[in-house]
């Protein structure tokens, strides 16, 4: 069975906690273990959050989540709402492209892998947490549209 979720939010802090809350009711009901549901709602929670902090364009934002029983794929995508030649994947035909310093190998380019938060710093943290509990974490611009796209992917498997 494959569950597909699609959400256009306003960006507010509101709207975090319901995207996180609709995508782990359809987790749960796929028979997902806690602990990974719990993965997947802290990066999303951690994207979301930095598109309602961050983003520059756009009232709303999109979540995108597709879960198959082995594998969720999830993007949050800033900027608004996104045209026919954006997708999931970045490269020169779909509308995206890699944002300086993050490769596509696993999402950590050697710009990305060399920066350091400082110990006590109360932000900066979001990409490493997204890095550490997802699988497949990457980050692209929008070419034909502002805003950009971060996309995560996470094993079902327990």
């Amino acid at each position: 069975m494959e569950v597909v979720l699609e959400m256009t939010l306003p960006r507010n802090a509101e709207s975090a906690p319901l995207v996180r809350h609709t995508l782990d009711a359809s987790l749960r009901g796929l028979g997902v273990a806690s602990e990974i549901r719990a993965d997947i709602a802290l990066a999303l929670g951690e994207a979301c959050a930095n598109v309602i902090q961050h983003a520059a364009n756009g009232m709303e934002y999109e979540v995108r989540a597709r879960m198959d029983g082995t594998r969720c794929v999830v993007e949050v995508i800033d900027g608004g709402a996104a045209d026919a030649s954006d997708t999931a994947e970045p490269g020169p035909e779909s509308g995206l492209e890699t944002a300086p310093g993050i490769g596509s190998e696993g999402g950590c380019g050697a710009g990305w892998e060399d920066v350091q938060v400082p110990p006590l710093a109360e932000h900066g943290r979001g990409l490493q947490l997204m890095r550490a509990f997802t699988e497949e974490l990457r980050i692209a611009e929008r070419v034909h549209r502002d805003g950009a796209v971060v996309h995560f992917e996470k094993s079902l498997a327990s």
